[in-house]
């Protein structure tokens, strides 16, 4: 828990800026990938099947992807950011013992 966690508004914003960037952030490249090949699958599958139809709904399970992409990006940075605040705060609150270790009551 030495290592404080990235800002989970700066991994959305990333995210919300560039797809996948904000689990590439996070440490999680392949996850990233993943979204951006469902993204690039349901854009193409949208263009062969609605070629007349408007931008917006050619490429909606694209668009789909990408806010699920930073919806997901957001949420796991939110809770390393809170798992790392919960462990810090509660270091603050009790001291470690004398001896270093914990005595057990077995």
């Amino acid at each position: 828990m030495d290592d404080k966690p990235r800002n989970p508004y700066l991994v959305l914003l990333s995210a919300c800026l560039l797809p996948a960037s904000g689990q590439v952030l996070l440490g999680q490249p392949h996850r990233g990938l993943i979204f951006l090949f469902f993204m690039i699958v349901f854009g193409w599958v949208g263009n062969r099947l609605l070629p007349d139809a408007s931008f917006f709904t050619r490429h909606a399970g694209a668009i789909l992807i990408y806010g699920l992409a930073a919806i997901d990006a957001y949420k796991r940075a939110r809770i390393d950011w809170e798992v790392w605040r919960y462990g810090r705060d509660a270091q603050a609150s009790f001291p470690p013992l004398a001896g270093g270790k914990a005595k057990s009551k077995v």
